[in-house]
């Protein structure tokens, strides 16, 4: 059978240029977390911009809310002795300032 020249793909759309997201550096970097060392042990912390805070927290180290559009850490016990995925089932999100200002001589 002969092969056939004719376009397969609709006549409006091939001239119309594919749309793609522009890169956020924020989104791309935010989403990967670093450990911090601290007296009270290893921690896992990424951070969440303003554009992917879309909830509302309760950051435990003064016990207001994170809302919505606030950019903050999500932390989670790097050394957990129960395994990594209990640790991330129990991660809070902390107020930056919160998080970097906690005293933990007391844990």
């Amino acid at each position: 059978m002969p092969r056939s020249n004719r376009p397969r793909r609709p006549r409006g759309r091939a001239s119309q240029p594919a749309e793609h997201e522009a890169l956020d550096a924020d989104r791309v970097l935010g989403g990967m977390a670093r450990v911090e060392s601290a007296g009270d042990g290893e921690w896992m912390v990424r951070s969440v911009s303003a554009a992917a805070a879309r909830k509302e927290y309760s950051c435990p180290g003064c016990g207001r809310a994170v809302p919505p559009g606030n950019p903050h850490l999500v932390v989670w016990r790097e050394d957990w002795i129960f395994g990594e995925a209990d640790a991330i089932a129990a991660r809070r999100h902390w107020h930056t300032a919160c998080w970097r200002g906690r005293s933990f001589q007391n844990r």
